[in-house]
């Protein structure tokens, strides 16, 4: 049984920007996008300031967020980092394989990463992710560098949305292998 204890709800504040920048896509009916809650049972409840400080985890959950973009599936996970080293132990591989296989049934997977030293949003599709999985899988590093990324799929800053991802999902679609 896998426990949680809360430490600040880290990363909330990149889920509630990314929620906030899905409310107004929603109202343009440009996407519909949810949050996915990780399942989980209270053990502990700090009833004064009505918060879950001890619980553990049903089942793994996948990814943060699942939903359509303009017909096309996509599902995403939001992670950040507080330097321009990115430690791949923050995803695990039940995550992985999901995105794998997302992606297999022509969904389009990704991560949003907010290097949060450089105040830099980040969408990495899942087909540039993988080799970096896979050379940890084959002993090589555990993690990978802001500079080993392409600085293309930098999110622009864009009046009025926190986390302007949709343009990159078009990027994403443009520049795929066609189906053979």
């Amino acid at each position: 049984m896998a426990t949680w204890n809360s430490r600040g709800l880290r990363g909330s504040q990149l889920e509630e920007e990314i929620n906030r920048t899905n409310d107004v896509y929603i109202q343009e009916g440009l996407c519909l996008v949810q949050k996915i809650p990780t399942p989980i049972t209270p053990l502990r409840i700090d009833k004064e300031n009505q918060q879950i400080t001890l619980a553990y985890f049903e089942q793994k959950s996948t990814v943060d967020y699942i939903g359509v973009a303009q017909g096309y599936p996509i599902c995403f996970d939001a992670k950040e980092s507080k330097s321009t080293t990115f430690a791949l132990q923050n995803i695990h591989p039940h995550q992985v394989e999901f995105m794998r296989q997302f992606e297999r049934q022509h969904g389009i997977a990704f991560f949003l990463i907010f290097f949060t030293g450089i105040d830099v949003y980040y969408y990495l599709p899942y087909r540039f992710f993988a080799p970096f999985w896979e050379r940890m899988l084959n002993g090589g590093r555990k993690s990978f560098r802001f500079d080993e990324l392409d600085q293309t799929w930098i999110l622009p800053q864009k009046r009025g949305l926190l986390v302007p991802y949709l343009e990159m999902i078009n990027k994403d679609l443009t520049e795929r292998e066609p189906d053979t």
